[in-house]
Protein backbone atom coordinates (compact mmCIF):
# COMPACT_ATOMS: atom_id res chain seq x y z
CA UNK A 1 0.00 0.00 0.00
CA UNK A 2 1.41 3.18 -1.21
CA UNK A 3 -1.23 5.48 1.73
CA UNK A 4 0.52 8.47 3.15
CA UNK A 5 3.31 8.78 0.32
CA UNK A 6 4.44 12.78 -0.74
CA UNK A 7 2.64 13.66 -4.06
CA UNK A 8 5.58 16.82 -3.90
CA UNK A 9 7.74 16.61 -7.25
CA UNK A 10 5.32 13.28 -8.77
CA UNK A 11 3.98 14.18 -12.43
CA UNK A 12 0.85 14.07 -13.57
CA UNK A 13 1.82 10.45 -15.28
CA UNK A 14 2.92 8.95 -11.49
CA UNK A 15 -0.15 10.13 -10.03
CA UNK A 16 -2.51 8.84 -12.14
CA UNK A 17 -0.26 5.20 -12.21
CA UNK A 18 -0.50 5.48 -8.38
CA UNK A 19 -4.43 6.22 -8.38
CA UNK A 20 -4.36 2.60 -10.70
CA UNK A 21 -2.06 1.16 -8.52
CA UNK A 22 -4.00 1.66 -5.33
CA UNK A 23 -6.63 -1.42 -6.76
CA UNK A 24 -5.17 -4.82 -6.43
CA UNK A 25 -7.04 -8.52 -6.04
CA UNK A 26 -7.57 -7.31 -2.30
CA UNK A 27 -9.33 -3.86 -3.00
CA UNK A 28 -11.01 -4.49 -6.56
CA UNK A 29 -13.81 -1.30 -5.81
CA UNK A 30 -12.63 1.26 -3.80
CA UNK A 31 -13.92 5.05 -2.39
CA UNK A 32 -12.69 8.33 -3.75
CA UNK A 33 -11.33 8.68 0.36
CA UNK A 34 -9.58 5.33 -0.50
CA UNK A 35 -8.59 5.58 -3.95
CA UNK A 36 -6.69 8.76 -2.15
CA UNK A 37 -5.15 6.77 0.91
CA UNK A 38 -4.03 4.00 -0.85
CA UNK A 39 -2.14 6.36 -3.53
CA UNK A 40 -0.83 8.97 -1.18
CA UNK A 41 -3.08 11.44 -3.46
CA UNK A 42 -4.55 14.71 -2.31
CA UNK A 43 -8.50 14.28 -2.54
CA UNK A 44 -9.12 17.30 -4.73
CA UNK A 45 -6.48 15.52 -7.11
CA UNK A 46 -7.64 11.88 -6.82
CA UNK A 47 -11.27 13.44 -8.12
CA UNK A 48 -10.04 14.45 -10.85
CA UNK A 49 -7.86 11.78 -11.80
CA UNK A 50 -10.53 9.37 -11.04
CA UNK A 51 -13.11 11.61 -13.19
CA UNK A 52 -10.23 12.13 -16.01
CA UNK A 53 -9.64 8.02 -16.47
CA UNK A 54 -13.18 7.20 -16.34
CA UNK A 55 -14.12 9.23 -18.95
CA UNK A 56 -11.15 7.49 -20.48
CA UNK A 57 -13.08 4.18 -20.03
CA UNK A 58 -9.66 2.84 -17.06
CA UNK A 59 -11.91 3.18 -14.50
CA UNK A 60 -15.67 2.74 -13.91
CA UNK A 61 -17.89 4.30 -11.22
CA UNK A 62 -20.72 1.95 -10.05
CA UNK A 63 -23.83 3.25 -8.52
CA UNK A 64 -22.82 3.00 -5.29
CA UNK A 65 -20.60 5.58 -5.74
CA UNK A 66 -17.19 3.17 -5.64
CA UNK A 67 -14.30 2.84 -8.37
CA UNK A 68 -13.51 -0.38 -10.18
CA UNK A 69 -10.72 -1.20 -13.08
CA UNK A 70 -12.73 -0.46 -16.24
CA UNK A 71 -13.00 -2.49 -20.07
CA UNK A 72 -10.57 -0.19 -21.54
CA UNK A 73 -7.28 -1.37 -19.31
CA UNK A 74 -8.52 -4.80 -19.26
CA UNK A 75 -8.66 -4.92 -23.22
CA UNK A 76 -5.04 -3.40 -23.22
CA UNK A 77 -3.53 -5.63 -20.78
CA UNK A 78 -4.74 -8.57 -23.17
CA UNK A 79 -2.48 -7.22 -25.86
CA UNK A 80 0.61 -8.22 -23.66
CA UNK A 81 2.28 -10.04 -26.17
CA UNK A 82 3.24 -13.59 -24.40
CA UNK A 83 -0.23 -13.27 -22.43
CA UNK A 84 -1.65 -12.85 -26.07
CA UNK A 85 -0.07 -15.40 -27.55
CA UNK A 86 -0.10 -17.92 -24.93
CA UNK A 87 -3.77 -17.83 -25.00
CA UNK A 88 -4.54 -17.63 -28.54
CA UNK A 89 -2.46 -21.26 -28.68
CA UNK A 90 -3.92 -22.73 -25.19
CA UNK A 91 -7.58 -22.27 -26.23
CA UNK A 92 -7.98 -25.02 -28.56
CA UNK A 93 -6.49 -27.45 -26.05
CA UNK A 94 -8.65 -26.06 -22.55
CA UNK A 95 -11.96 -26.59 -24.86
CA UNK A 96 -10.70 -29.80 -25.89
CA UNK A 97 -10.30 -30.59 -22.32
CA UNK A 98 -13.71 -28.85 -21.24
CA UNK A 99 -15.41 -30.72 -24.07
CA UNK A 100 -14.16 -33.82 -22.42
CA UNK A 101 -14.78 -33.32 -19.10
CA UNK A 102 -17.42 -30.79 -18.73
CA UNK A 103 -15.29 -29.33 -15.78
CA UNK A 104 -14.14 -25.83 -15.41
CA UNK A 105 -10.43 -25.87 -16.74
CA UNK A 106 -8.04 -23.05 -15.85
CA UNK A 107 -4.33 -21.74 -17.53
CA UNK A 108 -2.16 -19.82 -15.42
CA UNK A 109 1.03 -18.02 -15.13
CA UNK A 110 3.06 -16.80 -11.95
CA UNK A 111 2.97 -13.53 -11.33
CA UNK A 112 5.34 -12.94 -8.35
CA UNK A 113 3.48 -14.75 -5.03
CA UNK A 114 0.29 -15.14 -7.43
CA UNK A 115 -1.24 -17.07 -9.61
CA UNK A 116 -2.75 -15.09 -12.67
CA UNK A 117 -5.38 -17.10 -14.15
CA UNK A 118 -4.98 -15.52 -18.54
CA UNK A 119 -7.73 -18.05 -19.70
CA UNK A 120 -10.94 -20.34 -18.30
CA UNK A 121 -13.81 -22.27 -19.82
CA UNK A 122 -16.26 -23.59 -17.55
CA UNK A 123 -20.22 -24.74 -18.44
CA UNK A 124 -23.57 -24.77 -16.67
CA UNK A 125 -22.58 -28.14 -15.38
CA UNK A 126 -18.96 -26.73 -13.69
CA UNK A 127 -18.08 -26.83 -9.90
CA UNK A 128 -18.59 -23.22 -8.75
CA UNK A 129 -15.54 -21.15 -8.65
CA UNK A 130 -13.55 -17.91 -6.99
CA UNK A 131 -11.15 -17.57 -9.76
CA UNK A 132 -11.98 -15.45 -13.40
CA UNK A 133 -9.74 -14.83 -16.29
CA UNK A 134 -7.89 -11.96 -14.96
CA UNK A 135 -7.85 -13.07 -11.10
CA UNK A 136 -4.61 -13.51 -9.18
CA UNK A 137 -4.95 -16.33 -6.48
CA UNK A 138 -2.46 -17.59 -3.53
CA UNK A 139 0.54 -19.92 -5.42
CA UNK A 140 -0.21 -22.39 -2.13
CA UNK A 141 -4.34 -22.58 -2.09
CA UNK A 142 -4.96 -23.22 -6.22
CA UNK A 143 -3.80 -26.05 -8.01
CA UNK A 144 -1.86 -24.46 -10.74
CA UNK A 145 -0.71 -22.40 -8.26
CA UNK A 146 1.41 -25.69 -6.34
CA UNK A 147 2.18 -26.46 -10.26
CA UNK A 148 3.95 -22.90 -10.57
CA UNK A 149 5.55 -22.83 -7.05
CA UNK A 150 7.30 -26.32 -7.46
CA UNK A 151 8.81 -24.94 -10.61
CA UNK A 152 9.64 -21.76 -8.99
CA UNK A 153 13.07 -20.03 -7.95
CA UNK A 154 13.81 -21.03 -4.66
CA UNK A 155 13.57 -17.01 -3.39
CA UNK A 156 10.16 -17.39 -4.64
CA UNK A 157 9.26 -20.60 -2.70
CA UNK A 158 10.99 -19.06 0.54
CA UNK A 159 8.50 -15.75 -0.07
CA UNK A 160 5.79 -18.42 0.20
CA UNK A 161 6.71 -20.09 2.77
CA UNK A 162 6.46 -16.95 5.16
CA UNK A 163 3.42 -15.73 4.34
CA UNK A 164 0.93 -18.59 4.11
CA UNK A 165 -2.48 -17.21 3.98
CA UNK A 166 -5.70 -20.00 5.11
CA UNK A 167 -8.39 -19.35 2.41
CA UNK A 168 -10.32 -21.88 3.91
CA UNK A 169 -10.21 -24.45 7.20
CA UNK A 170 -8.40 -26.57 4.55
CA UNK A 171 -5.57 -24.78 3.22
CA UNK A 172 -2.33 -25.72 3.87
CA UNK A 173 -0.48 -23.51 6.03
CA UNK A 174 2.40 -25.18 7.24
CA UNK A 175 5.70 -24.71 5.85
CA UNK A 176 7.05 -28.19 6.65
CA UNK A 177 4.42 -29.64 5.20
CA UNK A 178 3.70 -27.21 1.99
CA UNK A 179 7.39 -28.11 1.14
CA UNK A 180 7.09 -32.14 0.82
CA UNK A 181 3.70 -31.35 -1.36
CA UNK A 182 6.53 -29.16 -3.70
CA UNK A 183 8.56 -31.77 -3.62
CA UNK A 184 5.84 -34.47 -3.94
CA UNK A 185 4.32 -32.27 -7.19
CA UNK A 186 7.78 -31.87 -8.94
CA UNK A 187 7.88 -35.92 -8.27
CA UNK A 188 4.42 -36.62 -9.89
CA UNK A 189 4.66 -33.72 -12.34
CA UNK A 190 1.31 -32.74 -10.92
CA UNK A 191 -0.79 -31.44 -8.08
CA UNK A 192 -3.76 -31.54 -6.34
CA UNK A 193 -5.67 -29.38 -3.75
CA UNK A 194 -8.93 -30.31 -1.98
CA UNK A 195 -11.34 -27.60 -0.59
CA UNK A 196 -8.34 -25.15 0.25
CA UNK A 197 -9.03 -22.14 -1.84
CA UNK A 198 -13.24 -23.03 -2.40
CA UNK A 199 -15.18 -24.95 -0.51
CA UNK A 200 -16.72 -28.12 -2.39
CA UNK A 201 -14.12 -28.07 -5.27
CA UNK A 202 -10.78 -30.09 -5.73
CA UNK A 203 -8.32 -29.59 -8.61
CA UNK A 204 -5.63 -31.30 -10.34
CA UNK A 205 -2.85 -29.08 -12.44
CA UNK A 206 0.07 -30.15 -14.28
CA UNK A 207 2.63 -27.84 -16.10
CA UNK A 208 2.73 -26.21 -18.73
CA UNK A 209 6.54 -27.26 -20.34
CA UNK A 210 8.16 -25.49 -23.15
CA UNK A 211 11.65 -26.54 -24.78
CA UNK A 212 14.73 -23.81 -25.04
CA UNK A 213 17.75 -24.53 -26.00
CA UNK A 214 18.74 -24.20 -22.23
CA UNK A 215 16.95 -26.65 -21.28
CA UNK A 216 12.98 -26.92 -20.31
CA UNK A 217 11.08 -23.72 -18.57
CA UNK A 218 7.68 -24.41 -16.92
CA UNK A 219 5.57 -21.62 -18.96
CA UNK A 220 2.37 -22.18 -17.29
CA UNK A 221 -0.12 -24.38 -15.67
CA UNK A 222 -3.22 -26.35 -16.83
CA UNK A 223 -5.70 -27.55 -14.02
CA UNK A 224 -8.88 -28.42 -13.84
CA UNK A 225 -11.83 -27.97 -10.80
CA UNK A 226 -14.46 -30.94 -10.00
CA UNK A 227 -16.56 -31.08 -6.91
CA UNK A 228 -14.95 -32.13 -4.04
CA UNK A 229 -17.13 -35.41 -4.42
CA UNK A 230 -16.17 -36.63 -7.00
CA UNK A 231 -14.28 -40.01 -7.00
CA UNK A 232 -10.16 -39.81 -7.63
CA UNK A 233 -9.64 -36.79 -9.66
CA UNK A 234 -6.32 -37.75 -10.47
CA UNK A 235 -7.86 -39.64 -13.45
CA UNK A 236 -8.10 -36.35 -14.80
CA UNK A 237 -4.11 -35.99 -14.95
CA UNK A 238 -3.31 -37.79 -18.28
CA UNK A 239 -6.47 -35.36 -19.87
CA UNK A 240 -4.39 -32.28 -18.68
CA UNK A 241 -0.99 -33.77 -19.37
CA UNK A 242 -2.29 -34.50 -23.38
CA UNK A 243 -3.31 -30.97 -23.56
CA UNK A 244 -0.40 -29.38 -21.83
CA UNK A 245 2.11 -31.31 -23.83
CA UNK A 246 0.41 -29.62 -27.21
CA UNK A 247 0.54 -26.33 -25.71
CA UNK A 248 3.98 -26.37 -24.64
CA UNK A 249 5.07 -27.35 -28.47
CA UNK A 250 2.70 -25.25 -29.94
CA UNK A 251 4.49 -22.62 -27.61
CA UNK A 252 8.20 -23.57 -28.32
CA UNK A 253 7.58 -22.06 -31.92
CA UNK A 254 6.43 -18.71 -31.16
CA UNK A 255 8.75 -16.46 -31.40
CA UNK A 256 7.94 -15.19 -27.43
CA UNK A 257 8.42 -18.15 -26.06
CA UNK A 258 11.98 -19.62 -28.14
Amino acid sequence: MAGGASTSGRSVTSRALGVLDAFDSEHPRLTLSEVAERSGTPLTTTHRLLAELSAWGGLVRRPDGRYEIGRKLWDLGLLAPVQLELRQVAAPFLLDVHTATRDTVHLAVREGLRALYVERISGRESVPVVSQVGSRLPLHATGVGKVLLAAAPDEVVEQVLRSLTRETRHSLIDPRLLSRELADVRRRGSSRTSEEMSLGAASVAVPVTVERPSGPVVAAALGIVVPVHRRDPGRLVPVLQVAARGIGRALSQTAEFR
